[in-house]
């Protein structure tokens, strides 16, 4: 199996995990709203939603964005990832908005949950099943670097927070006397989702706007080209990410008496080892005879 297919393999089975996982916690978390009738339960029923709407829609997006380029995409659809990695967060803003005003009215009324022992067996065991499955989402991340995974698993991320939250709120304001405590924990998710979505979204915008790889990594990519004898020098570098892979575009400089058979066998030389280097990326490089610019610089280009 190739790079890009065990990439699409990871990226799908963890979007079939949160699937899953959200399936079985909304339905809990919704018995649980309805019997407890706790504001901070209602957060965190509509934060599973979200999760169970958003990872339907990174499960549809992680397999567009694993289909082979094609003569409409001759780039691919990986940016399908960042797509719905947006459209995610939008969900997440409304869903903020809504739960925040459903808090402040409860502040006002002043109303205290009922069976606090179910709403919190029930938080603490949503709380462990989104541990295990945040784990297995990093897991993937680091292994894939799939942006559609990665906001998912900040969604998931965030849900661990707001089950343990759920869990202070039921202790303070069922057993402690703390009167209110649940609708400020309701505000508090509201704005903690709030917060995650806006971060969630700079990622997404930066790829679909084709923002330049961060410099230790542009470096990185430069000492590798360096390294081959025969070149004496690199320009005109642009990098990007779509989904899953990497896109690299750089000029090299060859000695201008060079025969293009022999500028040819050195930039296979110089494409095998960024290849080996970033796996899966695709790479186009261009020959310049020494000193030569085929356009105005861009400054840090």
């Amino acid at each position: 199996m190739n790079d890009t297919a065990a990439r699409a393999t990871l990226t799908r089975r963890a979007a079939i995990a949160s699937v899953s996982s959200a399936t079985i916690l909304l339905f809990l978390k919704a018995y649980a709203a309805r019997a407890t009738g706790s504001v901070a339960m209602l957060g965190s029923l509509a934060d599973t939603g979200l999760d169970l709407l958003s990872s339907l829609v990174t499960l549809y997006a992680v397999w567009l964005a694993a289909q082979p380029a094609d003569a409409d995409h001759r780039f691919g659809h990986g940016k399908a990832e960042a797509i719905a990695a947006l459209m995610q967060t939008l969900v997440i803003l409304g869903s903020a908005v809504a739960i925040g005003a459903r808090a402040v009215m409860a502040l006002g009324s002043r109303t205290t949950p009922t069976n606090p022992g179910m709403g919190i067996g029930i938080s603490l065991g949503a709380a462990a099943m989104t541990l295990v499955l945040v784990g297995y989402q990093r897991y993937v991340v680091r292994a894939t670097g799939s942006i559609a995974i990665g906001t998912d698993q900040i969604h998931y991320q965030s849900d661990l927070f707001l089950n343990l939250a759920v869990v202070v709120a039921f202790a303070l304001d069922a057993y402690a006397g703390v009167r209110g405590a649940d609708a400020v924990f309701g505000i508090g998710i509201a704005l903690y989702l709030a917060y995650g979505a806006v971060t969630s979204a700079r990622s997404a915008v930066d790829m679909l706007m084709d923002r330049e790889w961060p410099e230790t990594k542009r470096q990185t990519l430069l000492a590798v080209v360096a390294r081959h004898p025969r070149v004496d020098g690199v320009h005109e570098l642009r990098t990007r990410s779509s989904g899953v892979t990497d896109f690299i575009q750089f000029h090299v400089w060859l000695a201008p008496e060079m025969t293009v058979a022999c500028a040819h066998a050195i930039v296979d030389e110089i494409e095998a080892d960024v290849a080996s280097a970033f796996p899966g990326a695709e790479i186009l490089i261009h020959v310049d005879p020494l000193g030569h610019y085929d356009r105005p610089q861009i400054l840090g280009a």
